[in-house]
């Protein structure tokens, strides 16, 4: 078990290697569209790549439509994995849509033996939601 500042340091540790390993400027580290973020998720349980729609709830519904007609090509031509979750709660009980891709393996932010695999993991899964956003951006930001 890891103490809060243990668990602290190793996340810190992770995220400046992860810099380090995969030096690169992520075009999508902000969309510059209201209500649209990417993130990375690595937790004691799991790993995840994320984009969130936390908008108010009109504007949450019409981007999410947006999304869906997508649905295909993003499935088809760059991310067969990605899972739609239009009702996704967060932790402190804030309702969001989601779409991510999971990391399909036991992995542990505690474990460094899993790091580079969730370094590889979340560089290719971000470049090609990166692909997908360059190529669609124009229907997203309407």
């Amino acid at each position: 078990m890891f103490s809060k500042e243990e668990s602290r340091k190793l996340r810190e540790e992770f995220w400046t290697s992860f810099g380090k390993s995969f030096p690169r400027k992520w075009i999508l580290y902000d969309t510059k569209i209201k209500g649209f973020s990417f993130k990375f998720d690595f937790d004691v349980k799991k790993s995840l790549v994320a984009l969130d729609l936390e908008d108010d709830l009109e504007k949450r519904i019409k981007n999410w439509e947006k999304l869906q007609s997508l649905k295909s090509i993003l499935t088809d031509d760059f991310l067969p994995e990605v899972v739609f979750e239009e009702e996704y709660f967060l932790e402190n009980g804030k309702e969001i849509s989601r779409i991510y891709v999971p990391l399909e393996q036991k992995v542990s932010i505690h474990n460094k033996n899993s790091w580079r695999d969730v370094m590889v993991f979340f560089n290719h899964t971000m470049h090609q939601f990166e692909l997908f956003f360059e190529e669609y951006q124009d229907i997203l930001e309407d």
